[in-house]
């Protein structure tokens, strides 16, 4: 049986109706950051959907931030992620394993790239209770966090069920010898909360069941404190992680990312 806690730190023309801006100054936004040397959402989008375009052929996001320039490659997976709730491009698991973004797939539109900041503008995404954007962009660092702790590429990684089913988990190998879950909050969770991270750890198990080999399932916090209900605490939840032999990994995220989760868990308690 496996049970691990570790702690680790880790112009020319007309304005365009959309941008208001001319289509020369428009061409040089896609070449360049904005003036805080840093690529809006709305400026990585066009390039997103401009390079699948050209490319002709689906892409993951690892290669869209190395074709685009792009760092860090979250950036890159935010918005793919984005584009994809609203139909403007599909993610699916492409034959090395990876997940790729893709044009050509039956419910990837075909318009053009000109409205696409209005597509991953967040107040357009309805998020769940619970769940923040500063949060998912903290589960992607953790997950990177901890690919570099144990010395593997960590990739969400989407699965299809015999019945059609898809699920996805939050990331793993590309041997899938390891299935991850992630959850980005400080402090004891509440009760709607350990449910929440009992669920991942039910999608693990049963994902794990559908795979030839069994892999190491983990979950990965930022926290000790809200580890330690599923830990070392007198609860059935770390009774049944160890009986299930889940590892719990925990990470430090770094101050700036720390301090988002806290202020989204503030306003989330308001």
């Amino acid at each position: 049986m496996v049970h691990h806690v570790h702690q680790a730190r880790s112009s020319q023309g007309s304005a365009h109706p959309i941008y208001g801006e001319t289509r020369a100054s428009r061409s040089a936004s896609l070449r360049s950051p904005g003036e805080d040397g840093h690529m809006t959402e709305a400026t990585i989008a066009h390039r997103v959907l401009e390079e699948l375009r050209r490319c002709d052929r689906a892409l993951d996001d690892d290669e869209l931030a190395f074709r685009l320039g792009v760092s860090p490659r979250q950036s890159i997976n935010q918005v793919c992620r984005g584009l994809e709730r609203v139909g403007r491009l599909s993610r699916y698991v492409g034959p090395s394993g990876k997940i790729v973004n893709d044009l050509r797939r039956p419910n990837a539109t075909t318009t053009a790239i000109t409205d696409a900041p209005a597509l991953v503008r967040a107040e357009d995404v309805e998020s769940p209770s619970g769940d923040s954007r500063e949060q998912r962009d903290a589960e992607r660092a953790m997950l990177d966090l901890l690919s570099t702790r144990l010395g593997i590429a960590l990739r969400p990684r989407r699965f299809a069920l015999a019945d059609g089913v898809r699920i996805e988990v939050d990331g793993a190998d590309q041997q899938l010898s390891i299935l991850v879950e992630a959850w980005a909050h400080h402090g004891p969770p509440k009760s709607a909360q350990k449910n929440k991270v009992l669920a991942d750890v039910l999608k693990l198990l049963h994902v794990a069941t559908t795979l030839p080999t069994r892999p190491r399932l983990m979950l990965c916090l930022c926290d000790s404190d809200a580890a330690h209900h599923f830990t070392s605490a007198r609860s059935w939840a770390a009774h049944a992680l160890r009986g299930f032999d889940i590892e719990v990994e925990v990470v430090e995220l770094p101050a700036d990312l720390k301090a988002a989760v806290l202020a989204a868990q503030r306003r989330q308690y308001r």
